[in-house]
Protein backbone atom coordinates (compact mmCIF):
# COMPACT_ATOMS: atom_id res chain seq x y z
CA UNK A 1 0.00 0.00 0.00
CA UNK A 2 1.48 3.24 -0.78
CA UNK A 3 2.09 6.06 1.88
CA UNK A 4 -0.87 8.15 0.07
CA UNK A 5 -3.29 6.12 0.45
CA UNK A 6 -2.49 5.71 4.24
CA UNK A 7 -2.99 9.64 4.82
CA UNK A 8 -6.20 10.20 7.05
CA UNK A 9 -7.88 13.45 5.46
CA UNK A 10 -9.29 15.45 7.95
CA UNK A 11 -12.46 16.89 6.39
CA UNK A 12 -13.61 13.27 5.14
CA UNK A 13 -12.46 11.24 8.40
CA UNK A 14 -15.40 10.16 10.05
CA UNK A 15 -13.54 9.22 13.30
CA UNK A 16 -12.83 13.11 12.93
CA UNK A 17 -15.77 14.55 12.94
CA UNK A 18 -16.95 11.88 15.93
CA UNK A 19 -14.67 13.59 17.63
CA UNK A 20 -14.97 16.96 17.42
CA UNK A 21 -18.94 16.06 17.93
CA UNK A 22 -17.94 14.77 21.10
CA UNK A 23 -16.02 17.61 22.10
CA UNK A 24 -18.68 20.11 20.96
CA UNK A 25 -20.64 18.24 22.72
CA UNK A 26 -18.81 17.73 26.48
CA UNK A 27 -18.38 21.73 26.11
CA UNK A 28 -22.02 22.36 25.39
CA UNK A 29 -22.80 19.73 29.02
CA UNK A 30 -19.77 21.58 30.82
CA UNK A 31 -21.63 25.00 29.75
CA UNK A 32 -25.17 24.41 31.18
CA UNK A 33 -23.46 22.16 33.92
CA UNK A 34 -21.39 24.90 35.21
CA UNK A 35 -23.87 27.13 36.86
CA UNK A 36 -25.23 23.64 38.67
CA UNK A 37 -21.80 23.35 40.17
CA UNK A 38 -21.45 19.98 38.37
CA UNK A 39 -18.66 19.06 35.81
CA UNK A 40 -20.22 15.81 33.28
CA UNK A 41 -18.04 13.95 35.21
CA UNK A 42 -20.47 14.41 38.17
CA UNK A 43 -23.38 14.89 36.19
CA UNK A 44 -22.73 11.41 35.08
CA UNK A 45 -22.17 9.26 38.49
CA UNK A 46 -25.36 10.65 39.40
CA UNK A 47 -27.37 9.59 36.12
CA UNK A 48 -25.38 6.31 36.59
CA UNK A 49 -26.22 5.92 40.19
CA UNK A 50 -30.10 6.89 39.47
CA UNK A 51 -30.37 4.18 36.49
CA UNK A 52 -28.38 1.46 38.28
CA UNK A 53 -28.33 2.32 42.02
CA UNK A 54 -25.33 0.31 43.94
CA UNK A 55 -22.85 0.47 41.37
CA UNK A 56 -19.08 0.08 42.95
CA UNK A 57 -16.66 2.35 42.26
CA UNK A 58 -15.05 0.99 39.72
CA UNK A 59 -18.36 0.05 37.43
CA UNK A 60 -18.85 4.15 37.65
CA UNK A 61 -15.46 4.48 36.21
CA UNK A 62 -15.90 2.37 33.55
CA UNK A 63 -19.69 4.18 32.95
CA UNK A 64 -18.22 7.53 33.45
CA UNK A 65 -14.73 6.95 30.55
CA UNK A 66 -12.62 8.06 33.76
CA UNK A 67 -10.11 6.34 35.98
CA UNK A 68 -11.11 4.44 39.30
CA UNK A 69 -8.87 7.04 41.10
CA UNK A 70 -10.69 9.88 39.59
CA UNK A 71 -13.98 8.25 40.48
CA UNK A 72 -12.87 7.64 43.86
CA UNK A 73 -12.19 10.96 44.28
CA UNK A 74 -15.30 12.19 43.38
CA UNK A 75 -17.22 9.61 44.77
CA UNK A 76 -15.65 10.74 48.40
CA UNK A 77 -16.95 14.53 47.42
CA UNK A 78 -19.95 13.31 46.81
CA UNK A 79 -20.65 11.21 50.03
CA UNK A 80 -19.14 14.24 52.00
CA UNK A 81 -21.62 17.02 50.19
CA UNK A 82 -24.18 14.84 50.97
CA UNK A 83 -25.14 13.40 47.18
CA UNK A 84 -24.81 9.49 47.57
CA UNK A 85 -24.14 7.55 50.38
CA UNK A 86 -21.94 4.54 50.71
CA UNK A 87 -22.29 1.70 53.35
CA UNK A 88 -19.25 1.99 56.22
CA UNK A 89 -18.39 -1.74 55.18
CA UNK A 90 -18.25 -3.65 52.08
CA UNK A 91 -21.37 -6.50 52.09
CA UNK A 92 -19.17 -8.64 49.77
CA UNK A 93 -15.73 -8.04 48.77
CA UNK A 94 -14.28 -4.50 48.93
CA UNK A 95 -16.89 -2.96 46.72
CA UNK A 96 -18.69 -0.07 48.65
CA UNK A 97 -21.74 0.22 46.44
CA UNK A 98 -22.93 3.90 46.26
CA UNK A 99 -26.71 5.02 46.22
CA UNK A 100 -28.39 8.58 45.34
CA UNK A 101 -29.96 10.48 48.83
CA UNK A 102 -32.70 12.69 48.29
CA UNK A 103 -29.97 15.67 47.70
CA UNK A 104 -28.56 13.57 44.81
CA UNK A 105 -31.66 13.09 43.09
CA UNK A 106 -32.85 16.42 43.08
CA UNK A 107 -29.57 17.79 41.92
CA UNK A 108 -29.73 15.35 38.93
CA UNK A 109 -33.34 16.02 38.54
CA UNK A 110 -32.07 20.22 37.85
CA UNK A 111 -28.82 18.78 35.63
CA UNK A 112 -31.05 16.42 33.52
CA UNK A 113 -33.26 19.09 32.05
CA UNK A 114 -30.32 21.13 31.24
CA UNK A 115 -28.48 18.74 29.54
CA UNK A 116 -31.71 17.49 27.86
CA UNK A 117 -31.81 21.28 26.68
CA UNK A 118 -28.07 20.51 25.22
CA UNK A 119 -29.29 17.03 23.15
CA UNK A 120 -32.38 18.86 21.85
CA UNK A 121 -30.25 21.63 20.73
CA UNK A 122 -27.57 19.12 18.96
CA UNK A 123 -30.48 16.89 17.44
CA UNK A 124 -32.55 19.73 16.24
CA UNK A 125 -31.58 19.91 12.27
CA UNK A 126 -32.32 16.16 12.42
CA UNK A 127 -35.65 14.54 11.48
CA UNK A 128 -36.65 11.58 13.51
CA UNK A 129 -36.00 9.24 10.77
CA UNK A 130 -32.34 11.18 10.41
CA UNK A 131 -31.97 9.90 14.39
CA UNK A 132 -33.21 6.51 13.92
CA UNK A 133 -30.22 6.64 11.66
CA UNK A 134 -27.54 8.51 13.60
CA UNK A 135 -28.19 6.11 16.70
CA UNK A 136 -28.05 2.61 14.85
CA UNK A 137 -25.07 3.84 13.15
CA UNK A 138 -23.21 4.96 16.11
CA UNK A 139 -24.46 2.00 17.93
CA UNK A 140 -23.41 -0.21 14.62
CA UNK A 141 -19.93 1.41 14.74
CA UNK A 142 -19.67 0.99 18.67
CA UNK A 143 -20.10 -2.79 18.33
CA UNK A 144 -18.13 -2.90 15.29
CA UNK A 145 -15.01 -1.77 17.50
CA UNK A 146 -15.39 -3.40 19.95
CA UNK A 147 -15.91 -6.79 18.69
CA UNK A 148 -19.31 -7.60 19.71
CA UNK A 149 -21.53 -9.34 18.04
CA UNK A 150 -23.99 -8.08 15.34
CA UNK A 151 -27.00 -6.71 16.12
CA UNK A 152 -30.23 -9.14 15.18
CA UNK A 153 -31.68 -8.40 11.64
CA UNK A 154 -35.12 -7.06 12.29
Amino acid sequence: MSEAAEVIHLETSLGYLLKEASSALRAAMEEVLRPLGMTVTHYSCLELLAQRPGLSNSELARGAFVTRQTMNVLLQALERDGYVTRPEQAPVGKALPARLTAKGRRSLATASAAVRSVEVRMLAGMTPADQSAAFASLTSMIRSLRGDDPAPAP
